[in-house]
């Protein structure tokens, strides 16, 4: 059995959910120590829980100290089964970070599957539903990873009632890409959702943006949900580069004018863009998984995170790949992942 502590690097809830899904795709199983050690929290909360208990049905999982609250888990699956799979976090709990849970392994299946989800979809501490569509998925399609994605009801914060729902075919093998320049951009474009809350909020954020980017109407788009869906508030850049897609989002809070959420969203852009690098930050901690499981690939990101780090610390213990960081050159901006295994990689 594989011991991980809970509280290595960022000792968040990223190291249960990759252990969740490589204990799935490999059978290994594991036992958590420390549980989100370096959280106000510490311990499972109920989106935590809902991974945990999502993964345990897909794969017969034999689990022990499942609950609420609980530092300790052990983790002892079987095999990952096809199906039509139903979860309810029951709060505004992240969807997309269940849903990530998953993914993977049920492309290991041996046929077709489908999940539904409900709860947070716009989560100022998760990947937003639009983000898996755009960003995420089109990396898995790369690999040879067949998952699409549908974003059936938003749901913030602290409300939830959000619904996502995905696809997952079966994939015999995955390909390794390198992934080292984005490529020309196609499209750029940014979104303000509003719900249940003053159309005008999302007029200053995507007047911000506007400003900030030199970006004219045709890309600043609006869109506002019923009234029950909120009160709740995104803002969404998308950039469409011809290799690869980023998306940035800020969730609009109470207490934070529009104009600093635009400046959030703007800045973290401008960083992605400036870099020249193929990915994001958060895109770079979202590829280390796809490709360990792929037995190698390369990219280059804007930046590394601690996120990043731990998360290639629990690749390594279950799967015999080498993760390395570095910088491209001084001045540069740019890193460079290296995840080495034993197949020939292809660029693309």
């Amino acid at each position: 059995m594989i011991e991980l502590d809970g509280a290595t690097g960022e000792g968040g809830g990223q190291i249960l959910r990759t252990a969740l899904t490589l204990s799935m795709i490999t059978g290994q199983a594991f036992h958590i120590a420390d549980i989100r050690a370096n959280r106000a929290k510490p311990g499972l909360m109920r989106q935590h829980l809902m991974a945990v208990q999502a993964a345990a049905q897909v794969s017969d999982a034999v689990v022990t100290h499942a609950q609420v609250g609980s530092t300790e888990l052990t983790f002892a699956p079987e095999k990952i089964k096809a199906g039509d799979y139903q979860f309810a976090i029951g709060t505004a709990g992240s969807c997309t970070l269940v849903l990530q849970t998953l993914l993977l392994a049920l492309s290991h299946a041996d046929g077709p599957s489908t999940i539904r989800i409900s709860g947070g979809t716009h989560n100022p501490m998760a990947p937003p539903a639009q983000f898996l569509q755009r960003a995420y998925c089109r990396m898995l399609a790369a690999m040879g990873v067949e998952v699409d994605i549908s974003l059936v009801r938003s749901g913030f914060y602290p409300a939830g009632g959000g619904v996502v729902v995905a696809s997952v075919e079966p994939c015999a093998q995955m390909w390794q890409i390198a992934l080292m320049e984005p490529g020309p951009c196609r499209a750029s474009y940014a979104e303000a959702i509003v719900a249940g809350i003053p159309g005008s909020v999302g007029e200053r954020e995507l007047a911000g943006v506007g400003a900030s980017m030199g970006w004219g109407e045709p890309q600043l788009l609006m869109q506002g949900l019923p009234g029950e869906q909120g009160p709740g508030n995104a803002l969404l850049v998308t950039l469409e580069h011809e290799h690869v897609t980023e998306v940035f989002c800020a969730i609009g809070e109470k207490t934070v004018r529009a104009e600093l959420v635009a400046k959030k969203v703007v800045d973290e852009a401008r960083a992605f863009m400036v870099s020249g690098a193929a990915v994001g930050e958060h895109l770079a901690d979202q590829l280390l998984l796809p490709m360990a499981l792929a037995g190698g690939g390369r990219f280059t990101a804007a930046s590394v995170s601690q996120h990043a780090i731990t998360n290639a610390e629990v690749i390594a213990r279950f799967l015999p790949v080498d993760i390395a960081f570095s910088q491209e050159g001084a001045g540069t901006g740019r890193h460079v992942i290296s995840v080495t295994g034993t197949r020939k990689s292809a660029s693309i």
